[in-house]
C-alpha cells in the first residue's frame, strides 16, 4: 500500500496531521494506530494459523501468499521460456542422422 510513497510525502502526511490533531493528540493517535496495526497482523496471523489446521496436513505447508491475485496474473502473464520446468526445444536431425534412441525407455 505504501510502496509508491516517499519520505517527501511522508513529511507532508505527518505535518498535515501535526496541524489537523495538533502536538497534544498526535501520540495518542499513533500509538492507537500502532495497537490496531499489531491486533490487525495478529488476527490475521490467528486466521491463517486456523485456516491451514482446519484444511489438513495435506495442504499445511501451503503459502498462502502464491494465491495472491496479484501473483497469480503475474504467473499468467509470464512468457512461456521463463517457466521453470519447461522442457528445452530440440534441434531437428541433419540428412542421414539416426534418431536418438534410449534403450531405457523401451
Amino acid at each position: 500500500m505504501f510502496d509508491q510513497l516517499g519520505w517527501g510525502e511522508i513529511s507532508v502526511l505527518l505535518v498535515l496531521a501535526l496541524f489537523v490533531f495538533g502536538p497534544e493528540r498526535l501520540p495518542g493517535l499513533a500509538r492507537d494506530l500502532g495497537r490496531g496495526v499489531r491486533k490487525t497482523k495478529a488476527l490475521l496471523r490467528g486466521m491463517t494459523d486456523d485456516l491451514k489446521a482446519e484444511l489438513g496436513p495435506e495442504v499445511g505447508d501451503l503459502d498462502l501468499r502464491s494465491l495472491h491475485p496479484k501473483t497469480f496474473v503475474a504467473d499468467l502473464m509470464r512468457d512461456d521460456d521463463d517457466r521453470p520446468g519447461k522442457p528445452v526445444p530440440s534441434q531437428p536431425l541433419r540428412a542421414g542422422e539416426p534418431a536418438p534412441w534410449d534403450p531405457d525407455t523401451t
